[in-house]
């Protein structure tokens, strides 16, 4: 899970950005009164505070588990772990980034497994907002983390194969929702800005956002993983690169993903999707928390609306 996290911002760099938005800063506030509640198939829920084991008869195949939180909402395949309709619902907090609407961020966040499915009981943890699934196979583990806030870091899936190979994931997005490559980031591309005790350099930048929530932003976060191109090419505005223009292959509206078996693949929004920080560092055991910011970052914000220009083109690749 990547941890919550603030930053820091001087008059002068903000200044120099474009037209920029400020982002919600990850806190405990936009976590207050969060929990998640499971409903299964058979009817019966699963309350927070509870931790043990939910058994494999109670997760039968073809069915979802819905997964109920005062900010989020999302379902879950139980035998593929792949989610469904993850949503904000817009519920009031200081931190809301939907305008106390309902945005459905993610239509999908859907796993191949090519063959492998999870057969055992689920071991579930639920306390206080935080949330933890896993389950295993013949040859498969998968563990999902999530957290029931309004913004940050807040979901997280794990996937495991006993061969070590990668598992392929495709993230689509909900119908109100885009990516975009963030013109606040190719300005200021190739700058070296203060982190932590020395400085990291400005990369270019693929952010979600959605044209009914001026505050809302996001950012796939993978680890250990490399992203599929699709064909979806795209010549973006790039004032640092030669000719101004740089072409990025990134579709509108869906993102694939290879995660290594051991490897992360998570979700931020917020300041968190938009601060210049080093990638996260390769692990693919025993991981722990890592790569915690704590205040240290530069935050670069993000436009809204956000320019014709920048918006990533065409939302799905051809068939």
């Amino acid at each position: 899970m990547a941890p919550l996290k603030t930053a820091l911002v001087g008059g002068a760099l903000v200044a120099a950005l474009l037209a920029p938005t400020t982002a919600s800063a990850a806190s405990s506030k936009g976590c207050d009164g969060g929990g998640f509640t499971l409903r299964l198939a058979d009817g019966s829920q699963v309350k927070p505070g509870f931790k043990g084991s939910v058994a494999a008869s109670r997760l039968p195949a073809g069915t979802r588990v819905q997964v109920v939180g005062k900010y989020v909402t999302f379902a879950v395949d139980p035998v593929t772990f792949g989610v469904y309709d993850y949503a904000f619902t817009g519920a009031p907090n200081p931190l809301d980034q939907t305008g106390g609407r309902r945005i459905v961020l993610y239509a999908g966040k859907v796993p191949d497994h090519r063959g492998l499915t999870l057969t055992s009981g689920a071991t579930l943890e639920t306390d206080k907002e935080n949330l933890e699934l896993g389950r295993t196979g013949t040859g498969l583990s998968m563990k999902i983390t999530a957290k029931d806030c309004a913004n940050g870091g807040i979901f997280q899936v794990e996937p495991e194969r006993g061969d070590g190979t990668t598992t392929r994931f495709t993230h689509t997005l909900g119908p109100d929702a885009f990516y975009y490559d963030n013109p606040n980031f190719r300005a200021r591309e190739g700058d070296l800005l203060p982190f932590k005790d020395g400085t990291q350099a400005v990369t270019a930048r693929i952010n979600i956002g959605s044209d009914l929530a001026p505050k809302l932003v996001a950012r796939d976060s993978p680890q250990v993983a490399t992203r599929v191109l699709q064909g979806c090419v795209n010549a973006i505005p790039a004032p640092r690169r030669p000719g101004g223009v740089q072409n990025v292959d990134h579709c509108g509206g869906v993102s694939v993903w290879d995660v290594a078996s051991g490897g992360r693949m998570g979700g931020v929004t917020g300041e968190d999707a938009v601060e210049v920080a080093p990638p996260a560092t390769t692990c693919t055991h025993q991981c722990g928390a890592q790569n915690q910011v704590k205040e240290q970052a530069v935050v670069l914000g993000f436009p809204f609306p956000v320019p014709a220009a920048n918006r990533l083109n065409p939302r799905f690749r051809a068939a």
